[in-house]
């Protein structure tokens, strides 16, 4: 599945390459099969489903 040299391993790895770029629908296909979202979420190959991980605005920094 994977063309680079290191191949991933598994869903888990954190270093994984994005092998089909699609921003205008806000995801990309990464080597190790995961699909990840603009949103930070992600289905993985084996049907899993990472929640987004959004940051409370309340957190986020505004410019004055």
């Amino acid at each position: 599945m994977c063309s680079h040299r290191s191949s991933c391993a598994s869903s888990d790895d954190i270093t994984p390459h994005i092998v089909a770029a699609h921003p205008e629908q806000g995801w990309n296909l990464l080597c190790n099969g995961a699909i990840v979202f603009d949103d930070t979420g992600e289905l993985l190959p084996d049907g899993r489903v990472v929640a987004p991980h959004r940051v409370p605005t309340g957190a986020l920094a505004v410019a004055a």
